[in-house]
């Protein structure tokens, strides 16, 4: 018999999110599930959904690093009567026929401005006479919160309602502990995957593109121009990597305007395009990787064993790229440059410190989309 599962993903700023639930939805299919993808935000374009059936719910996004307040697509803060449209838009997805298999990605661990939606999904998922399987799917590092309380309340969440807690890490590199205090209250749940890649790669880029060159991303999402801004006048500034091609890769919700006015600043050895679906490629012939810190990018420079600059995200109350980054310096295998004192000079001297740092391969656990998939599948056999 056919199993089904139904996967909630909202993400907000960065594009992450989205990626690793759609890559779990992908293993999920290929092991003979029938998989919904329920999305609060629009999908990044060059996500693969091979498989996977997907509802569109009404979309919202942060308006920055706050995470206080949330826009419609056409700029619109969300209101009451916002809520309770997206609220039954998503029961009436879960409803709309039975499901063996719930996966909310981030909750109860993150999402908090959420709860008038997740909760009740939860709820309703608990209350059916025959209940799925409730899992939660959560990347390595969980962000900190200033008030303990809502800390201990999202363990109390799980505990209340959830079967299993999916880590997409490998213990031995970071684990749940290192930035979750009640870590030990949900132990029981825990189950540790291995890092997820997305499955954005998959193509050899073109030519030489890439080849000894300075990859500069920063992800699929919107932030991050401050890096790119700061890469086009470093090379000049660099004794190591100055006569390298420079290649400056934009998010594509990075707006029109500010594309055009970081093409208009390149030149024959800075290349300024959108982000490419052979980003892993690029890196895998790199001579240096310089990026953010976000979960996905990290994984493809632990893949590619491509020395690494790190300029973690760090606006406001984020945490989650600095503690990452941090792990990557610990291990000697990157340099970190605080976003906050970010300027082509700083930009250029890390370069130049990556460059010269000797060259180490840390073994890490990765296929975590696939030992997901594996770990639900089994999970839900024995549910059955």
């Amino acid at each position: 018999m056919t199993r089904s599962a139904f996967i909630h993903v909202q993400h907000l700023l960065g594009t992450g999110h989205a990626l690793r639930a759609a890559a779990i939805g992908r293993a999920l299919a290929a092991r003979g599930v029938s998989v919904t993808l329920a999305t609060g935000n629009r999908l990044p374009p060059l996500l693969d959904t091979t498989g996977i059936e997907i509802v569109e719910l009404p979309p919202v996004r942060a308006q920055d690093a706050r995470f206080k307040t949330f826009l419609t697509p056409e700029g619109h803060e969300i209101d009451e009567a916002w809520k309770t449209a997206r609220s039954q838009a998503t029961l009436d997805a879960f409803q709309a026929r039975p499901f063996d298999l719930l996966l909310t990605e981030t909750w109860p661990f993150g999402r908090r401005p959420f709860a008038f939606e997740m909760q009740s999904l939860v709820d309703t998922a608990r209350a059916q006479s025959r209940p799925p399987l409730i899992s939660s799917s959560i990347r390595d590092i969980l962000v900190r919160k200033q008030e303990l309380w809502k800390e201990e309340e999202m363990a109390e969440r799980a505990l209340a309602a959830y079967d299993l807690v999916l880590i997409h890490s490998d213990p031995s590199f970071i684990r749940l502990e290192d930035s979750f205090p009640f870590a030990d209250r949900v132990s029981h749940l825990l189950r540790y995957t291995g890092f997820a890649e997305t499955g954005t790669g998959g193509r050899d880029a073109p030519g030489d593109d890439g080849r000894d060159e300075v990859i500069v991303s920063c992800g699929g999402g919107a932030v991050g121009i401050g890096l790119l801004r700061a890469a086009l006048n470093a090379p000049a500034l660099s004794r190591l990597a100055g006569e390298c091609r420079w290649r400056l890769l934009a998010g594509h919700d990075i707006d029109g305007e500010s594309f055009v006015g970081l093409s208009r600043q390149g030149g024959e050895n800075i290349i300024v395009e959108r982000a490419r679906r052979d980003f892993p490629s690029l890196l895998e012939r790199a001579r240096l990787s310089i990026s953010q810190a976000g979960y996905n990018t990290v994984l493809d420079i632990l893949r590619a064993g491509v020395p690494s600059v790190l300029v973690p995200f760090a606006q406001i109350k984020e945490t989650e790229q600095q503690q990452r980054a941090d792990a990557l310096v610990r291990h000697g295998r990157a340099v970190a440059v605080p976003e906050k004192t970010l300027t082509p000079e700083a930009l250029a001297r890390a370069a130049d410190d990556a460059l010269s740092l000797p060259q180490r391969d840390i073994p890490v656990r990765f296929g975590g989309a696939e030992t997901a998939a594996d770990i639900l599948v089994d999970a839900l056999e024995a549910h059955r």
